[in-house]
């Protein structure tokens, strides 16, 4: 159960680093200047969007036996550990409009929004269909989300001024390979292969 908690949370705080969420949250923060209504909105964003993703994840894996679902994802984070390398750019006016809102609605919506089929959301259906507890892994995947974000509303770009963004997507990519790896090996068991 624990597992079903840590591992969502380590994998969408790696996936966020760079990512256009985190983007938007630190020009949320420069934009608005009060961290609190939009860290309060990326927490309700988050924990909507993750939630019907973690959802999905738990029909999906409803349909397919262990050994099926272990390869389909296998395959899952072998695409997302290659997305995870392509740099994200924000679009300035996809939050331009929403500002009339104020800083805790704006957040909501714009996080709501581009959290749509981002590769955290994603991370999410795929979490939920490996691990038997989607609420947990939706506390995980936003307990990821603020990790990276909350941050960045608070302090600025940390992390990206000390540490080259490249590095930081690579780190990301490589635990999403090693995830690969995992659901590979126990396909290979499931499927009597190992």
């Amino acid at each position: 159960m624990l597992e079903s908690l840590l591992v969502p949370t380590g994998i969408v705080a790696l996936a966020e680093i760079g990512d256009k969420t985190q983007l938007l949250a630190l020009l949320l923060a420069a934009r608005f200047r009060k961290p609190w209504p939009i860290i309060f909105g990326i927490i309700v964003a988050t924990l909507a969007n993750h939630f019907a993703a973690g959802a999905v994840g738990n029909w999906v894996a409803s349909f397919f036996s262990a050994a099926t679902l272990s390869w389909i994802l296998a395959a899952s984070f072998v695409a997302v550990a290659l997305w995870t390398l392509v740099p994200d750019k924000l679009d300035d006016d996809e939050s331009s409009s929403l500002k009339r809102y104020g800083p805790f609605l704006t957040t909501l919506i714009a996080f709501f929004l581009a959290e749509m089929g981002d590769k955290t959301q994603v991370a999410t259906v795929m979490l939920a269909a490996q691990y038997p507890s989607f609420v947990m892994v939706v506390i995980g995947t936003t307990l990821g989300m603020l990790i990276a974000n909350v941050p960045v509303v608070l302090a600025g770009n940390f992390a990206a001024d000390r540490l080259p963004l490249t590095l930081i997507r690579r780190l990301a990519a490589t635990a999403f390979a090693l995830l690969a790896i995992y659901a590979a090996y126990q396909a290979m068991k499931l499927s009597g292969i190992i």
